[in-house]
């Protein structure tokens, strides 16, 4: 794997944001966002995914979290490189925690298959994190949902989901499946949803920027 794409914070940094990319894709995109979002204490990393055979592409190799074997709802899901990649997402959290951030001062997310990590490492962790940032993504191993479901800080976490409702990659559909189960598990939970499709849009990432000065203050 690459090294991290890291976005120093503007002033003193007391808080970070570990953001996944999607398929296909680095960090230095996401990066980029959040160098433009200029903010003050909160430290961005963008890690890069290993780049590993992805069967829907026809076995092509490419940055990917895990094996993306079909996109139907009931498609076989790549459980050990979904959990392989949340172990990544774990020791990146780890690495900040080192340098004298603590576990409530650190935010995860990512972007569809970077945030489909992030939301698995956030029921999986026995820490308690601030909170996650899930754009375009959905929850996986919801088949094993109860499996899956270890920690209770989720209750505690603030997740900003958001969804393009012309999304044709990841259908709207699912966002809003994914919704109601967080919104389930936890009290400071948000869901958005921009007209576009599978990207981001200034308005979200105006939104997201407002989400995290308000819960990394």
């Amino acid at each position: 794997m690459p090294p991290p794409v890291t976005v120093a914070a503007q002033a003193r940094h007391t808080a970070t944001l570990i953001f996944l990319h999607g398929l296909g894709d680095t960090g230095h995109g996401w990066a980029d966002c959040f160098r433009s979002m200029k903010l003050q204490h909160i430290k961005c990393v963008c890690p890069n995914a290993p780049i590993n055979s992805v069967t829907l592409n026809a076995g092509m190799k490419m940055p990917s979290w895990f094996d993306i074997i079909g996109l139907g709802p009931d498609s076989p899901e790549d459980e050990e490189g979904i959990k392989a990649s949340s172990e990544i997402l774990q020791k990146l959290i780890e690495e900040e925690e080192k340098a004298g951030i603590s576990a409530n001062r650190i935010m995860i997310g990512g972007f569809s298959q970077g945030g489909a990590v992030a939301l698995h490492r956030a029921l999986a962790t026995d820490q308690k994190l601030a909170g996650v940032v899930g754009l375009s993504t959905w929850l996986p191993l919801h088949r094993k949902l109860d499996q899956v479901k270890k920690s209770d800080h989720i209750k505690e976490m603030a997740i900003f989901q958001a969804h393009g409702t012309e999304d044709p990659l990841v259908p709207f559909r699912w966002g809003e499946i994914t919704s109601k189960v967080l919104a389930s598990m936890c009290a400071n939970y948000s869901f958005h949803n921009y007209p576009m499709a599978h990207t981001s849009c200034p308005e979200e990432l105006a939104d997201v920027k407002k989400f995290l000065e308000t819960n990394l203050p």
